[in-house]
């Protein structure tokens, strides 16, 4: 009967002996902590920039929004005459045709 290779594998991997040690290499304990450290830090900044760019983006919708709510005003200041010479218009014709 013929070994399979996963066979063989298994078979290898029980007999071979082993050479890694059983403990960290040196300092990895120090650039585990030292990476955390600057994750912590790099969150803060990371939302100063977040925070910054909703900042600018709200200023943008709020100049947009006042810039369209002044020109509607001025359409509006604009319009007000001519519709209120047509609501004097329309007032005294339907006065004038209830009047007997």
């Amino acid at each position: 009967m013929k070994d399979s290779a996963l066979d063989r594998l298994l078979r290898a991997a029980a007999t071979a002996q082993d050479a890694q040690p059983n403990e960290m290499p040196f300092g990895f304990d120090t650039r585990v902590l030292a990476r955390a450290r600057a994750r912590e830090r790099g969150d803060f900044v990371a939302l100063g920039r977040f925070l910054r760019r909703v900042a600018l983006v709200s200023l943008g919708v709020i100049v947009c929004a006042s810039v369209a709510a002044y020109h509607e005003l001025r359409q509006n200041e604009d319009l007000g005459d001519s519709l209120t010479e047509e609501y004097v218009i329309a007032d005294s014709s339907i006065g004038g045709a209830f009047e007997p």
